[in-house]
């Protein structure tokens, strides 16, 4: 498709305010505004729990304006690209896009420390303060088009289709990168607290392909089903359990032999937003262990001064990742068939689609384009 054929509009899902259904509407094409915007037909865009929060309103300031188009992960083709711009990228080509950094500023201090591991091209950061947020402080990837930046977007495997793609550009790049953080290494375990939701179930793929003991964590029937579902060799944990010394034997902490802080688990992530989820992973883990946290509950976490002055736990963030390692996470996945669970829904249907997700059928939910009739 060349610029002279594309369309002067574009369906697109739109919120026009906080607690409220997306509506189908006609909107203009975006245009093309900087040397860096590559436009794209949007093939499948998927839902997050970001979109979710985004859409209550507890997530401020963004969206900047109203009306407003969610999702900042989601894959496309590439359709034109800048007349006078240095990009990587042709018509043709199919990426995915996540939603950092759209139009990062190139002279704050984020994007020229080139000491920063994610800081893979030159005056680009993922977390430059100024750029902006496909779909959520600016449009994502619910509509048939979108403008994004070269230096976000990465070429999707051919092993990996748009729809399974889409996912991995938030959900996938976050566990996986979470997992790096960790630090561990070949043979050492970890937890995931909350593995059967879209993240978690990423985690659980990833952290047995890179021979790690995994031992997932969750306390609802549908989430330990589709954990269990997987067949990937990690330990599957029903938290639920009150006996503690049944929970001991499934996670594999009753060594008698031990001092207690000898056993447990070298790292655990946090996906679950409950303080409970919280409390649970730290007691999982031995001392010097290191909890990663990746949700983000409006209330916070209570921490236990304890823990981190007499247990020597470190707590750390985990964000996303930048190109180098979104582009190493598709390589991963496509080398050890790492797929995330879907279920599909045309762009008409997106309010089915929160709808499911608010009802926790678990995976991961996608607008897929081809399936609009």
């Amino acid at each position: 498709m060349t610029t002279s054929n594309l369309p002067k509009t574009m369906k697109a899902q739109v919120l026009e305010a906080f607690k409220s259904p997306y509506v189908l509407r006609e909107v203009p094409l975006p245009k093309i505004s900087s040397p860096h915007d590559i436009l794209i037909k949007v093939d499948a865009a998927s839902y997050c729990h970001t979109d979710a929060v985004l859409a209550a309103g507890d997530m401020p300031p963004n969206p900047r304006s109203f009306p407003h188009v969610g999702s900042h992960e989601f894959a496309g083709t590439v359709v034109a690209i800048p007349p006078n711009g240095t990009v990587d990228f042709k018509p043709g080509d199919r990426v995915g896009v996540p939603g950092r950094a759209l139009h990062a500023c190139g002279v704050c201090d984020e994007c020229q420390d080139e000491k920063r591991p994610e800081n893979d091209l030159a005056r680009y950061s993922v977390f430059c303060p100024a750029s902006e947020g496909n779909g959520v402080s600016v449009d994502g990837g619910f509509r048939e088009y979108a403008v994004v930046d070269a230096r976000q977007i990465v070429p999707i495997p051919s092993e990996l289709s748009a729809a399974e793609t889409a996912p991995m550009m938030c959900a996938g790049v976050t566990i996986y990168a979470a997992l790096k953080r960790c630090g561990l290494a070949r043979g050492q375990r970890v937890g995931i607290i909350g593995c059967g939701g879209g993240l978690g179930h990423l985690g659980l793929q990833f952290g047995v392909k890179m021979g790690l003991e995994v031992f997932g964590i969750d306390n609802s029937d549908t989430s330990l089903k589709l954990a269990r579902g997987l067949n990937t060799g990690a330990r599957i944990v029903d938290s639920r359990v009150e006996n503690a010394a049944e929970i001991a034997r499934q996670i594999g902490l009753a060594d008698s032999k031990k001092y207690p802080g000898e056993m447990g688990l070298d790292a655990v992530i946090i996906l679950a937003e409950s303080q409970n989820g919280f409390d649970y992973g730290m007691k999982l883990l031995k001392n010097h262990g290191k909890l990663v946290l990746v949700s983000f509950p409006k209330e916070g976490f209570h921490i236990s001064s304890r823990d981190i002055v007499f247990r020597d736990i470190s707590i750390v963030g985990s964000l996303v990742g930048g190109r180098k390692t979104l582009k190493e996470m598709l390589e991963f996945s496509a080398r050890h068939s790492i797929r995330p669970i879907i279920k599909r829904y045309p762009l008409s249907k997106l309010n089915e689609l929160v709808g499911d997700y608010s009802r926790g059928i678990g995976g991961k939910l996608i607008v897929d384009m081809s399936l609009e009739e």
